[in-house]
């Protein structure tokens, strides 16, 4: 278990995330022998953002990261945890909870398709759907666990269900109402106070990678084992430096944190403190002292460590700083599959990418930071897959 976290366990199914056994080199999640079926009783919870390439054309992709982001945070807020299986999708989230804690994930959900509605002005879509509906319908969910650091780990998802399921959600079926407007749900934690990842190689590459429809699963993994080999060449790497990002101006992105915040009838107060936090921050990482417990060079270290670039939710997604002459070749390899009906890809090339962060607590070491291209990303790399014919 992760240092600082707590650890909930209201039934026999709630332990089953915990007690999976955790791998730490990323080239292993194709190994069919690290994924465990979830409990038939869990449920599905879902979202993504209606017409997001709209707003990602508007120059509002920040908000749609923010947005997404914020399904993890409120949940994770309710949970008192984030040790609980998520995946973070650029403009949407999915996480998988057991039947116990149904109530406690649609709450989280509606909650928060309001404050998204509210703040941002978007339809935020979302759904649960009970595991047991997606194996009656001859998908399977089944989930592993990767330790992207000593403090953290990310959930990865294999056997169909979660691709289902969010297809359904599409549809229109199994989805929800979100809460009455001026719902806030609890986002304590959700912030980035960095500025736009420039990248080191040339570009910063959104890549996803699907099974064809009827792709021999072997024949797939061995593609993704040759996209990994090239994505941990000297042509490629995590879009972070080791120093961690550049960290933005005292204030900038201010407007949007305070929309996370919970004012009350003191509505001047928590925006006062959040602004003193704010400077207080910038001061501490500008000069890299301590201040009281918190390290900020320790800090920066572990967020290199735990941001969540790169994710397999039944499918390969990852965020790349490359160089172009790379991004070209993995190209030409993911048409070749596609053409022999191995794979389905898309691909979005950016010049920045950029970070959303979740921070339970500044000296605790579990916090989590998800990184995504600062042009569209995931989402533009979606839109570019071919639809299955």
């Amino acid at each position: 278990m992760e240092p600082g976290l707590q650890k909930t366990d209201d039934g026999a199914g709630a332990g089953f995330y915990a007690r999976l056994p955790v791998f730490d080199h990323f080239s292993q999640l194709t190994d069919p022998a690290l994924y465990m079926p979830v409990p038939d009783d869990w449920v599905l919870g879902l979202s993504d953002i209606v017409s997001s390439t709209s707003a990602i054309r508007a120059g509002r992709y920040k908000e749609v990261n923010t947005a997404a982001a914020a399904v993890i945070a409120a949940v994770a807020n309710k949970l008192g945890t984030n040790e609980f299986p998520f995946v973070f999708g650029g403009d949407g989230a999915s996480f998988a909870l057991p039947a116990l804690q149904s109530e406690l994930a649609r709450e989280a959900l509606t909650d928060v398709a309001a404050w998204v509605r509210d703040a941002f002005g978007f339809e935020l879509r979302i759904a649960l759907i009970p595991v047991s509906e997606i194996r009656a319908h001859g998908h399977d969910v089944r989930i592993a666990r990767y330790a992207a650091s000593p403090d953290v780990s990310y959930a990865m998802f294999s056997g169909g269900g979660l691709a289902y399921a969010e297809r359904q959600m599409k549809s229109g079926a199994f989805t929800i109402p979100p809460a009455p407007s001026g719902t806030l749900p609890d986002l304590s934690g959700l912030s980035c106070r960095f500025d736009e990842i420039r990248p080191e190689r040339g570009v910063i590459l959104s890549l996803i990678i699907l099974p064809a429809p009827k792709a021999d699963m072997a024949v797939f993994n061995a593609l993704i084992g040759k996209v990994l080999a090239l994505a941990e060449g000297q042509e490629a790497g995590r879009p972070l430096s080791d120093k961690g990002p550049p960290l933005a101006s005292p204030f900038k992105g201010f407007a949007m944190e305070a929309k996370t915040v919970r004012t009350g009838g003191l509505r001047l107060w928590p925006l006062a403190r959040l602004a003193a936090g704010r400077l207080v921050s910038f001061i501490v990482f500008r000069t890299g002292r301590h201040f009281g417990d918190f390290d900020p060079v320790r800090y920066r270290h572990q967020l290199v460590e735990n941001t969540d670039f790169r994710k397999f939710d039944d499918g390969l997604r990852m965020t790349l700083d490359c160089t172009p002459a790379l991004a070209d070749r993995l190209e030409t390899m993911l048409s070749e599959a596609e053409e022999q009906g191995i794979a389905r890809y898309g691909l979005h090339r950016q010049e920045a990418a950029l970070m959303t962060c979740f921070v339970p607590s500044p000296t605790r070491a579990d916090h989590i930071h998800f990184v995504d291209g600062a042009m569209g990303g995931y989402a533009m790399a979606a839109q570019a897959l071919k639809p299955v014919s």
